[in-house]
Parts: structure tokens; sequence; C-alpha cells
């Protein structure tokens, strides 16, 4: 379908312009900064819908040897808008095999399913957890944590006794955080009739009393302390 106006108008000839530039700028191997900063104002948002369009329509290597193409021009915000996407078809793709199949999908599974390519799909994976969306996302979950809790809560008046021993784990965790108290139980110690004898004991005996002490243990004969 030919986009370009018939008429003849200035407005017409520039769109046929910007148009025609940007085709050009599309067929070189790489677009640079240099390329981009001879754009005018609506020469970019034309190349922006323009990569936006073909985007969609590619998938597997094109897509990623598209990306490459159009790398060091694409803004912070496109990136973002790139790793939102990936992570959404990715997770939807990982959620949808494991209910048909019932095992955790591989990467070449996960690539058919959402036509990124392998390369893609294993790079997400690997490191997603250290880009910054995923922090975000994190909060958004955390933020969300009051409802799930008020959704356990009312299943546990409903007579769900799992759900009332979650709720109560849950809301006992939450009151010893809350308190900052840390109780750190050590249970190894021994007792000689009412005498108990700790760790917290042998720190304050000498290197005679101690020497005194295993030889007691080991049966070995020891001369005794004054």
């Amino acid at each position: 379908m030919d986009i370009t106006p018939k008429s003849k108008t200035p407005a017409a000839a520039n769109f046929t312009g910007a148009a025609q530039k940007i085709e050009d700028l599309l067929k070189q191997d790489t677009i640079t900064n240099r390329d981009f900063e001879c754009l005018t104002g609506p020469e970019r948002q034309y190349l922006s819908q323009a990569c936006t369009d073909i985007l969609a329509k590619l998938k597997d290597a094109e897509r990623d040897n598209f990306l490459a193409k159009i790398g060091p021009v694409i803004t912070p915000e496109t990136k973002s808008d790139i790793w939102d996407y990936n992570h959404t078809i990715i997770n939807n793709a990982i959620t949808t095999l494991m209910r048909q199949y019932g095992t955790i999908p591989g990467k070449k599974a996960i690539a058919e399913k959402t036509g990124l390519s392998r390369q893609t799909v294993a790079k997400h994976l690997k490191e997603y957890q250290r880009h910054p969306d995923f922090t975000a996302e994190m909060e958004q979950f955390k933020f969300m944590a009051p409802n799930v809790l008020t959704s356990v809560f009312n299943s546990a008046l409903n007579g769900d006794m799992k759900a009332a021993r979650l709720y109560l784990e849950v809301v006992g965790a939450a009151s010893k955080q809350r308190t900052g108290t840390v109780i750190n139980e050590q249970n190894n110690y021994l007792q000689i009739n009412n005498t108990i004898l700790s760790q917290e004991n042998l720190k304050h005996l000498t290197a005679a009393q101690l020497n005194q002490i295993e030889s007691i243990i080991t049966n070995k004969e020891y001369k005794v302390i004054a």
C-alpha cells in the first residue's frame, strides 16, 4: 500500500522527502547517533514509528538483527519497553507450557512459543534479576501482598484450616520482624551434677584449666591446679 500523499502541497512534499530519507537510512547496516542527529524532529518521529512497525513483524534472528541495527539510537525508554515486552511474552509462554506439559520448558520451546530467538530468551532468563525493571516488578508484588493476605484471611474465616495456619504464620513472622528481636538458641553444653559447662564458660578459662578438663575427659593423668 502506497502511503505517499498524491497532492503536491509543501506538507506532502516534506512527508515524501522524510519517508525516502528514513527508508534509505534503514537500508544501512547500522544507524548511528550521527545519523540520528542529522534528522529533523518530524523525521525522528517517522523513524521511531517505522521501527515500531518493523519490529512488530519480525521474529527470531531477524528481530535480533534489526535491534542490533538500530541499537545505537534506541532511547532508554524504548529499551525498557522492549524488555517489558520480552519479559511479558516469555513469562506467559512459560506459564502456558508448564500447564500444558507439567514441566519447566526449555529455551527452544519458549523461543518457538514467543517468536523470540533462543539467544534472546537465554539472555533474558540469565540477566533479568539484575535488570532495573526487575526490581520495580518485585516492588509491585510487595505492594500487592496485603491483598493476597486479605484473600488468605477470608479463606480462613470460611473454615479453610490451611489458610488459617498460613495466615497466623505470616502475621507471626511479620510481628517478629517489627520488634527486631532475634533469638539464637545454643543448646551445646556439658552438665556435671548441678554445674553447667557451656561454650561461654569455656571462653573465660585459662589454657591450663582447659588442659585439665581435656585430661579428665580423655582419662589422662593431670596435676591439680592450685
